[in-house]
């Protein structure tokens, strides 16, 4: 099993990109489901995931402040 990213090590800038990188990802995604049968059906459900994982850090950070 593939270890998690550690959200808290990354720089702000770097969970932006992570970010803006994982949401065109899951959009392109569900084009592909859309067009023909997916190779990882998991997929859009781990790029969620991962987009929850920023949002949640990016949130904290912001309470933090």
């Amino acid at each position: 099993m593939a270890k998690k990213e550690n959200m808290h090590a990354k720089s702000d800038q770097e969970l932006d990109t992570l970010l803006a990188k994982t949401r065109e990802e899951l959009r392109a995604l569900r084009f592909e489901a859309a067009g023909a049968r997916p190779k990882d059906s998991n997929a859009p459900k781990k790029a969620r995931h991962l987009i929850a994982r920023v949002r949640t850090e990016q949130r904290a950070r912001a309470l933090a402040k």
